[in-house]
């Protein structure tokens, strides 16, 4: 019994210890950002010209050469992503995540973070 209540217990302190893997985007703040982190918008590039989160890079998931985009950019970068809804942005996540990146996928989308964002 004491074996069991341990590894219990070693379970849920290895699962509280992992990084987030998704955030909703209206708890996001790019001011929030730190040094090697990036705000990765992964609409296709008309989606990104009608409006982006500030700062946010745009790397369409859609292009061809999406996954060649990230040969260059270090794994110990962590990346914020998402999209108009949060389909694309949770594939493009899960692709990432295998390649070795850390990877926050924004939840809800662009589209929630401008519902939720006050009336100018």
């Amino acid at each position: 019994m004491k074996k069991l209540v341990f590894l219990l217990l070693l379970s849920l302190s290895v699962l509280s210890c992992q990084e987030k893997t998704q955030m909703p985007i209206t708890e996001f703040s790019a001011a929030d950002l730190k040094a090697g982190e990036l705000l990765v918008d992964v609409r296709t590039p008309g989606e990104f010209s009608q409006g982006h989160l500030p700062g946010a890079l745009n790397v369409d998931w859609m292009a061809d050469d999406f996954i060649r985009h990230w040969d260059t950019v270090s794994r110990d970068q962590k990346l914020y992503l998402y999209c108009q809804a949060g389909v694309r942005s949770a594939h493009a996540a899960r692709v990432l995540d295998s390649l070795g990146f850390r990877v926050v996928d924004l939840t809800g989308g662009y589209a929630e973070y401008l519902r939720a964002r006050p009336r100018e």
